[in-house]
């Protein structure tokens, strides 16, 4: 981790669960740190939660990463302030129970803007970034074992566009793996992939099925510090994490 003492990591959905988790384990490794959230006193709140000396490297910025508009107002502030994003945790998600044959359209809309067009919204701010300054930076992409098979936790299955829209996920990181070397950059995309974690997506009716077979954030956080701390050489394109025991 030595090579990115106080480079710039930018977290997307870091007011809570795994990105709150990726937040304090990047500041804790000595990198400057902003993030990205809605509700930004959650993220200000992580503060109190670091070690003193490091409560500095943490900056929350109010962002929601399905509006452009709000996505550049953010980056234009990173770039401004610490003059370009070394890493970015695409990790913001949404996820809405329902049948995709009779759910409300917008709950669709907001599940695929918030998990694909907010990954793509974000990545081409710090691709921009790290390429005009010829910076071997990293993007992480926080995806789900949904976007390798369709997860149906008994009975009628309610996940409707969440799954597809993390197989989209799984396309979009060999399509920015591929653009990154045909581009002529040394840039390394990680795509991570959790089974069940104990966060507040997880729906009340969903967890008498997954019982203690469950991973908390910060081991999911630990997969992102072990994938950017690989040799430059090193290139960690897809990581699946899974409880032991999980029935998915």
């Amino acid at each position: 981790m030595e090579r990115w003492q106080n480079k710039v990591a930018v977290v997307t959905g870091a007011s809570s669960g795994i990105g709150a988790a990726i937040v304090k384990d990047l500041v804790e490794n000595g990198l400057q740190v902003v993030g990205l959230a809605r509700r930004l006193e959650r993220v200000e709140a992580l503060r109190k939660q670091l070690s003193p000396k490091k409560q500095g490297n943490l900056t929350a910025l109010p962002c929601d990463v399905t509006n452009l508009e709000s996505v550049n107002e953010a980056f234009d502030t990173i770039i401004t302030k610490f003059g370009g994003i070394d890493i970015l945790v695409n990790n913001a998600g949404c996820y809405k129970q329902g049948q995709l044959v009779n759910m409300n359209i917008a709950e669709v809309q907001q599940v695929l803007q918030t998990n694909v067009m907010g990954v793509v919204h974000c990545t081409q701010r710090a691709f921009k970034s790290m390429k005009e300054r010829n910076f071997p930076g990293h993007v992480i992409i926080i995806n789900s074992v949904a976007g390798h098979g369709v997860v149906s936790p008994g009975g009628i299955p309610d996940s409707n566009i969440y799954c597809p829209s993390k197989f989209a996920i799984t396309a979009i990181t060999e399509i920015y793996r591929q653009e990154f070397k045909g581009l002529g950059t040394k840039i390394k995309v990680t795509s991570i992939s959790p089974g069940a974690v104990d966060t507040e997506i997880i729906p009340d009716n969903v967890r008498p099925i997954i019982g203690e077979n469950i991973l908390k954030a910060e081991d999911i956080s630990s997969g992102v510090v072990y994938a950017i701390s690989t040799p430059p050489h090193v290139q960690i394109h897809e990581m699946i994490i899974k409880p032991l025991g999980e029935i998915f």
